[in-house]
Formats: C-alpha cells, sequence, structure tokens
C-alpha cells in the first residue's frame, strides 16, 4: 500500500522561484502546492473566446491576462482563466495583485473550488469588481459583482445579454460560447 507523504512547506518565495521554471503550474495556498490539471477542448476555446473579445474591447485600456499569469491574494497564488488588469503593471512581474476582472470556466474538477474557496479569496481583493463563472458544458454564467460593499450574482443564460460592468463589455452570452456551439 502506498502512502501519500504529507507536501513540504514552501515559503512564497521557494514557490516563485520553483514555477518559474516548472513544467507544470502550480497553484500556491499558505504554503502548499496544488498541481493543475490540463483542460478539454471546450474549455480552452471559451477561455480562448473570452480572451479575444476583452482584449478586442479593451486594447489599450486595460491588460487582459489568459491562465498563465497568476494572480496574489496575500499568501495565496492562483491562476484563474482570463484575468483583467486596467491599472499600469510590471512586465517582468510573474503575478498580478489588482485585478478588476476575472474569470474561471467551470469542469467536474474544479468547479466547487471555483464557486467556494476562489469565489471568498477573490472578494478579498480590493481592486476586483467582478468574479465571472461560466460553465463549460451548457450555456450558462454566474457574473459576482461588487455593488458598493456587497457582492450580488447574476444568472446568465443562452440568449440573455452578458454584461461585465468593470470593463463595460456587453454581448449576448451565445458569443463567449460561439466556438463550442458550432461544432
Amino acid at each position: 500500500m502506498n502512502k501519500i507523504m504529507p507536501q513540504p512547506y514552501l515559503s512564497i518565495n521557494e514557490y516563485l522561484k520553483d514555477e518559474e521554471y516548472s513544467e507544470i503550474r502550480h497553484e500556491y495556498v499558505n504554503g502548499r502546492v496544488y498541481a493543475m490539471v490540463g483542460g478539454t477542448a471546450r474549455h480552452n476555446l471559451i477561455t480562448g473566446t473570452v480572451t479575444a473579445l476583452l482584449r478586442e474591447q479593451l486594447r489599450g485600456k486595460c491588460h487582459v491576462f489568459m491562465s498563465d499569469m497568476k494572480v496574489q491574494i496575500d499568501s495565496v497564488f492562483y491562476y484563474p482563466d482570463v484575468m483583467v488588469v486596467c491599472n499600469r503593471i510590471d512586465m517582468q512581474s510573474l503575478y498580478q495583485t489588482q485585478p478588476v476582472l476575472l474569470v474561471e470556466v467551470l469542469s467536474e474538477t474544479t468547479k466547487s473550488k471555483d464557486r467556494l474557496e476562489k469565489l471568498v479569496a477573490y472578494q478579498s481583493i480590493s481592486s476586483l469588481q467582478e468574479y465571472l463563472l461560466l460553465e463549460q458544458d451548457k450555456v450558462q454564467a454566474d457574473v459576482y459583482r461588487r455593488i458598493d460593499t456587497a457582492w450580488h450574482v447574476q444568472a446568465v443564460s443562452a440568449g440573455e445579454t452578458l454584461y461585465l460592468e468593470s470593463v463595460d463589455y456587453k454581448s449576448t452570452l451565445d458569443m463567449v460560447y460561439q466556438e463550442v456551439l458550432r461544432r
């Protein structure tokens, strides 16, 4: 019987140094590292479409990052699927700390973490205005939006308008799913 060995604690500096040269991406939560699993074709197509739509809309105004840029929240580093930062950035940085919008495409293996752990962590980022969760297997989204000091959620379904107030982006939700709908 194989025994699972406890993971050694890593400092943030050790994590960042190791991660810079790692062939596998890892998220970092309070000294522990967790390997990231690969995504499906659907996941990749939805993420790519969101990135392309936002880059087109925000060119010259904000920076749109796709899945290889980490976000730091205190002693936690996650790799959101899409991140938008509208302030000045250090081009050499391995992570961002002031996103206005974070997007996660849900899968069976990440859904509960994205809806619970990451939701709580992301809501503690003072600059964050919206957190968009996109279902992978159906045209469905949840937009968590900060209004004053409270967070509110809006469900958006197929054929409905998706409005991301943080970046003034508006289209039908079907546009986000265009690559997977035509297959």
